[in-house]
């Protein structure tokens, strides 16, 4: 469709016909993300009619939400091995602007920082004692405690720019990191807690982040399914996908939504968990 055309079509979500507006709203939404940018200039022109904004506000965000929906689908299906584009992808739903640079420059600086205090053929104990003392020491990374279900966990910049992070959040940061310096570290999907496993060959054992990179051993997954009165299984000791992470940040996100009485926005994550159904 022509500038022109699109144009005035928005034009016309301010005509005192309810019918003529409904019309064009899915006129509108039929262009998908095409229209988004012609619906940003014309918001900003209109800021003396709150009625046009508000009209306009809604059809960005349903645009949003429904690219969002498909590119979540297409992560899912094709793109699952990038992690840090899946938590890209969910601080996207509250940042729509959000850049995925902006979060690699992030993971780009503690890296670095660990990368220039590392030797070759280190030990793995040795290796996870510099990786904490880096993100926990250096950088002042820390369990989120006060607010352990606010909906800031989920979002991976807010997680970076504050340093702060519920259990999947910090094992994120150091999955990602463990990546770049090639070490088998991987998500362990535990009931009510997330965890790492250092999948050295002969040598496995577990990271707790949210207890500043604790070693533990899976004699001490056994004590705490015992504790949490959880039957032993295989999952809880081998190293989960990409896509059981993502599909755990979206949960308690819902949750966290859930918590403070936001409807609207659990019912749009709960959407989005769908996709991983």
């Amino acid at each position: 469709m022509r500038t022109e055309d699109i144009k005035a079509m928005i034009s016309l979500l301010d005509d005192n016909d309810s019918e003529v507006v409904d019309i064009v709203e899915n006129n509108i939404k039929n262009l998908g993300k095409e229209a988004i940018p012609f619906l940003e200039k014309e918001w900003e022109k209109s800021n003396l009619n709150p009625v046009l904004q508000k009209r306009i506000e809604s059809l960005v965000h349903n645009l949003s939400l429904e690219n969002l929906s498909k590119d979540f689908f297409k992560w899912k299906e094709s793109e699952s091995d990038d992690l840090l584009k899946g938590l890209w992808l969910i601080a996207k739903y509250q940042y729509p602007d959000l850049k995925i640079e902006t979060l690699s420059k992030e993971i780009n600086k503690v890296q670095l920082e660990i990368w220039i205090r590392t030797q070759e053929k280190m030990h793995p104990n040795d290796m996870v004692k510099i990786i904490n003392e880096v993100i926990f020491e250096h950088f002042k990374y820390e369990p989120n405690i006060k607010n352990f279900h606010s909906s800031s966990n989920s979002m991976f910049n807010e997680v970076l720019t504050e340093k702060k992070g519920n259990p999947v959040a910090l094992s994120c940061l150091y999955i990602l990191l463990a990546k770049k310096l090639d070490l088998p570290i991987f998500g362990v999907n535990l009931p009510n807690l997330f965890v790492l496993i250092f999948d050295y060959p002969g040598y496995p054992f577990y990271i707790n982040p949210f207890n500043k990179g604790q070693i533990f051993y899976a004699k001490d997954i056994d004590d705490y399914l015992k504790q949490m009165n959880v039957d032993p299984s295989d999952k809880y000791y081998k190293a989960c996908t990409n896509v059981e992470i993502i599909k755990r940040i979206l949960t308690n996100l819902s949750f966290s939504y859930q918590k403070i009485g936001d409807e609207v926005k659990q019912n749009e994550v709960n959407t989005l968990l769908e996709i991983f159904k």
